[in-house]
């Protein structure tokens, strides 16, 4: 049963967030009885069970559903914003929503796929639950140049997917401590880990404190993924990409910073700001001939590095 509950809370939540003009519990209800979350129960979705459910999202997910009853008594997201700065927030709704269709429809079973994580999801909860006591978790782990695998202890701040993969950020206390002593600046060391090269992860008895004033979105500002590289400034990044692959870039931007600058008959220019990392670099790749790196010329002399190494490898066909 709480499942089915959560499944409801999801269906509404997503329901009202697509009618972005407000929608009328008539229109809802109507919505409600084509889409088989009903269980056996009424037909109709009763009006005090839709006003519990929408006292329980806001207790659950912190978003508040209001109604604006100068405009036919028409439900919205009173704090939209709850959805556009949680990444996280809104991948679980729509992702949720999703699976609600396909449980709820048979017609639909086998007719979606989904782009699998290929490893690490055994450490997700255990990860996660130490992210919220604050508890120190030893780990061991292989890096892919290491011929044998190191145990040591992490703090996990974050979690982090990107390409397919997961990833925890996490203080060193060893390596934080080693530069303590030495006075080596930063003290702190934040390293990260990809959880498909974890062996094992042991929740310990010891604790942590989070280093007050951190910030995650601050700590990967100007990253494209997950590489930082702190000594590489955000530079200013202009790219011309003709179409059709232009549309394509301007529906599915590279970064969240880009935006369009010029536009013609046949290309768009792009700007983002961010770190020049070798992950950036494959991305641009990616683009193969279809994108070109107008500025600045470090980056376009490194991207020209690039292809030429990569005609080397085809100049004895």
């Amino acid at each position: 049963m709480a499942s089915n509950l959560f499944a409801r809370y999801i269906w509404l939540v997503d329901v009202i967030k697509r009618h972005r003009q407000g929608i009328t519990f008539k229109r809802i209800n109507e919505l409600w009885k084509q889409c088989g979350l009903s269980y056996g129960e009424t037909d109709d979705l009763p009006l005090r069970t839709f006003h519990n459910h929408i006292a329980a999202i806001t207790d659950m997910f912190g978003i508040d559903i209001e109604c604006d009853k100068k405009h036919e008594f028409r439900y919205y997201i009173g704090n939209p914003e709850k959805l556009e700065n949680d990444s996280l927030r809104t991948w679980l709704i729509e992702s949720y929503a999703t699976l609600n269709q396909v449980r709820a429809d048979e017609k639909l079973e086998g007719r979606i796929i989904f782009e699998d994580i290929p490893s690490g999801h055994e450490w997700l909860t255990t990860i996660a639950d130490a992210m919220r006591n604050n508890q120190v978790l030893t780990v061991t782990h292989q890096g892919y140049e290491k011929p044998e695998p190191s145990t040591f202890d992490i703090e996990p701040y974050c979690l982090k997917v990107f390409n397919r993969r997961w990833y925890v950020l996490a203080r060193s206390p060893y390596y934080s401590e080693r530069n303590k002593k030495k006075g080596i600046e930063p003290e702190d060391v934040y390293l990260l880990y990809a959880l498909d090269r974890l062996h094992d992860v042991e929740p310990t008895v010891k604790t942590f404190k989070m280093k007050r004033g951190f910030c995650i979105d601050k700590y990967f500002e100007g990253c494209y993924g997950v590489i930082t590289e702190k000594d590489k400034k955000i530079e200013r990044i202009v790219l011309k990409a003709w179409y059709p692959h232009c549309a394509y870039m301007e529906s599915l931007p590279l970064h969240p910073s880009q935006r369009v600058i010029a536009r013609d008959d046949e290309s768009i220019t792009f700007e983002l700001y961010v770190r020049p990392t070798f992950d950036f670099y494959q991305a641009l790749l990616a683009q193969t001939d279809m994108m070109e790196v107008l500025e600045p010329s470090d980056v376009r002399k490194e991207m020209k590095r690039f292809t030429e190494n990569m005609l080397n490898h085809y100049k004895n066909d």
